[in-house]
């Protein structure tokens, strides 16, 4: 980027980037799936776990950010502070689901809801292709054009993203605001008296754990800013007190919002999210249902076409930093020069391969899928980033040592995630493998990039005397 379009951001377009890469469908779908098995305490506790987890690791960021204030994330951090096949690794989880299948779950969630108000949403056909018979949704077709859409806006140019952007921010901003003092105004004040239908004696220890993945879907986010931390004044200042204000502004949000739905839906009605992907049964919101309950379909339509701005801010947000993770593994040699950016222009190259992928995972994943699948990708990463301050604190090599603060944050998210991976292992027979074969995938695609070739020219040069340093891996 060029110098006209450095360091122009403050503190407030980080926190709105935070909140909106932050909301988008899980907030508004997990009470639904977590209802099914797990009461209103244990509910708003999982959202209560989530936010201290989230804030531990916004804390732990926040070091690694000061420690390295330059855009790409975690594969920049991982990059420097663990190894760069680590960080390449996480780069090219990033491309392949950690932004891509976000993009996709809330494009799907959108067209889903849509068809409160669209009803031809609900048709589908069969497609004949190679002898083999496929499904083919009106939601899907609905999905794919918004991904399209966001991502020609975001082609478009950095002013035309940044308007896009900004006004989807202010429509999601109104409509939280508004269905939070409805439902805290309308809505029951009592504590619900509902159970599970599979509720067991004791605390739902499996079920608190498993459904840990889904709360932490929706808290990812809280992160964003550091995708794009060149683009922000002062970085090392201010990326990490947007990524902590936001986290910390969007945790009483979702509390807020999840108190209204368990106040306000038995495990019954919150289990329309259930349906999701049944053309025969009706798609809508955790939000739509309250609205509903609490005013009158009217209205609860009107939210319905409110939360489609939710899911397109959320999507428009992942469109915009997703692509500076590949633009920088692009400089960096490990992918294709086209996916970086030129001179004044975003990553055109970066940007529409994501929408591309988006596009893959709208026409083959489902949307619980997405939801479990993705967050133990996003949940390993970020664990690994906040272990790479352990890694400084012990070997230093010219970095300051982190705070003891930052040092036990980290340690929190690192212990809390761990656990959270192993049980979410467990509970799912599919889970392990997939990680697995992203992970397998990475590291041969790292073997044969140039840009490892080139790291490590550059270090057997540097161990010929005079041949000076090598290049940085990141």
């Amino acid at each position: 980027m060029n110098a006209k379009t450095r360091n122009l951001l403050g503190l407030w377009p980080g926190v709105g980037l935070v909140a909106a890469n932050m909301i988008g469908a899980g907030v508004f779908l997990s009470a639904g799936f977590m209802a099914q098995a797990m009461g209103p305490g244990p509910i708003l506790l999982a959202w209560v776990v989530g936010a201290v987890l989230a804030m531990a690791g916004a804390k732990a960021y926040s070091a690694v950010a000061a420690l390295v204030p330059r855009s790409g994330g975690e594969y920049r951090y991982l990059s420097e502070l663990l190894h760069p096949a680590v960080g390449y690794l996480s780069g090219w989880a990033s491309l392949l689901v950690g932004f891509s299948a976000p993009v996709a779950a809330d494009a799907l969630a959108a067209g889903e809801f849509a068809r409160t108000v669209f009803p031809g949403l609900a048709a589908q056909w069969t497609v004949s292709l190679a002898g083999h018979h496929f499904t083919v949704r009106a939601v899907q077709l609905a999905a794919a054009g918004l991904v399209a859409a966001l991502t020609a806006l975001h082609v478009a140019g950095l002013e035309t993203s940044a308007r896009t952007q900004n006004a989807l921010v202010v429509i999601k901003a109104i409509l939280l605001a508004g269905f939070v003092a409805v439902g805290l105004a309308l809505g029951s004040g009592a504590w619900p008296a509902w159970h599970p239908p599979s509720a067991g004696s004791g605390f739902p220890l499996s079920a608190f754990v498993f459904n840990l993945l889904f709360v932490m879907f929706a808290y990812s986010g809280w992160n964003a800013v550091v995708y794009a931390a060149e683009e922000f004044h002062v970085p090392e200042r201010t990326v990490p007190r947007a990524m902590l204000l936001g986290c910390a502004l969007v945790a009483l949000l979702y509390f807020a919002v999840n108190w209204i739905f368990v106040a306000n839906l038995t495990p019954e009605q919150a289990g329309i999210v259930t349906a999701y992907g049944n053309p025969e049964q009706e798609q809508v919101t955790l939000a739509h249902a309250v609205m509903r309950q609490l005013i009158g379909p009217g209205t609860a339509r009107v939210m319905s076409v409110f939360t489609v701005a939710v899911f397109l801010s959320a999507m428009s947000a992942m469109i915009f930093v997703g692509p500076r993770v590949y633009a920088a593994m692009a400089r960096d040699g490990f992918l294709p020069r086209a996916l970086d950016a030129r001179e004044g222009r975003p990553p055109v190259g970066a940007i529409v391969l994501q929408g591309a992928l988006s596009v893959v995972i709208v026409f083959t994943q489902s949307l619980r899928d997405i939801l479990a699948n993705v967050s133990a990708i996003l949940i390993l990463f970020s664990a690994l980033t906040a272990l790479g301050l352990f890694r400084v604190a012990l070997a230093p090599r010219g970095r300051p040592r982190p705070a003891a603060a930052a040092l036990a944050a980290a340690g929190v998210y690192v212990a809390a995630s761990a656990w959270m991976l192993w049980r979410g292992f467990s509970g799912s027979a599919w889970l392990l493998p997939w990680v697995a074969a992203i992970a397998a995938f990475g590291v041969g695609a790292y073997l044969l990039s140039p840009g490892r070739r080139r790291a490590a020219g550059a270090a057997g040069a540097a161990a010929v005397p005079g041949e000076g340093p090598p290049s940085p891996a990141s």
